[in-house]
């Protein structure tokens, strides 16, 4: 928990760097800005679609159409689904962005000053961090609607959004950590061998995520905590292996 936590107080400290508070902030609200433009573009659509799903129910769905107070109060808790919903999309568009724009750029500064003495062996690139955000949020979706049904369970909801947030953060921003250091070895070893203290990085982040105005800045502040958390752990690692590295 130390490491975690030092990681993240790192990523504050880099945030003073020029150049990169911008990128802490831009991710989420471009990411804000497109899907409010779409959900009250298609507001009204929305509703439409949802007054049909509601009254074509099975049981009940008949009762809620005749009855004017139970089809208003099951289309608020519809509009209020909605918004919801919007949340954690709006997360998974700004941590790709930050996975496939916003992070290798702050990385690069950051370890420009902090980690210059780490050799880079350049294990990645930018199309295949670009890639590893896209399977990443298309896996992180696919995982969110199969657990859909446990939601209607009180509080599993919570904890579900927390663990997906979670495996999300980590498994989109080590690649972006790691791509200009590490060699193909490194970038498979590492993460392996720090598996839980990197879920430890991606829950902190994902419980920033539920805070509200942190969570603006909580994908690329989570990303820099892996930056500071994985790139101190290759120094580790080179150093224990004995490796004389020329810069």
């Amino acid at each position: 928990m130390k490491t975690v936590l030092l990681s993240y107080f790192s990523a504050a400290r880099s945030l003073t760097r020029p150049g990169v508070l911008w990128h802490l902030m831009w991710p989420t609200l471009l990411a804000t800005g497109i899907w409010t433009a779409l959900l009250i573009s298609s507001w009204g659509s929305l509703i439409e679609l949802g007054s049909g799903l509601i009254t074509a129910m099975p049981l009940v769905g008949g009762w809620l159409a005749s009855t004017d107070s139970a089809l208003m109060v099951a289309l608020v808790m519809f509009k209020i689904g909605l918004v919801v919903l919007a949340l954690p999309i709006i997360y998974v568009t700004a941590a790709f962005l930050v996975a496939a724009v916003a992070l290798p750029l702050m990385a690069d500064k950051v370890a420009a000053q902090d980690y210059a003495d780490i050799a880079r062996r350049k294990g990645g690139s930018q199309a295949g961090s670009v890639w590893n955000a896209l399977v990443a949020v298309l896996q992180f979706l696919l995982l969110l609607v199969l657990s859909l049904p446990l939601w209607l369970i009180p509080g599993v909801g919570l904890i579900i959004s927390l663990v997906l947030t979670a495996w999300l953060n980590q498994r989109a921003f080590r690649y972006d950590a790691l791509m200009a250091h590490a060699d193909g070895f490194e970038m498979k070893d590492l993460p392996a061998r720090h598996s839980s203290g990197l879920f430890g990085v991606g829950l902190l982040g994902a419980a920033m995520a539920h805070v509200p105005l942190v969570n603006l800045f909580a994908p690329a502040l989570s990303g820099l905590a892996f930056v500071h958390y994985l790139l101190s752990a290759l120094r580790v690692s080179r150093q224990g292996e004995n490796i004389i590295e020329v810069t």
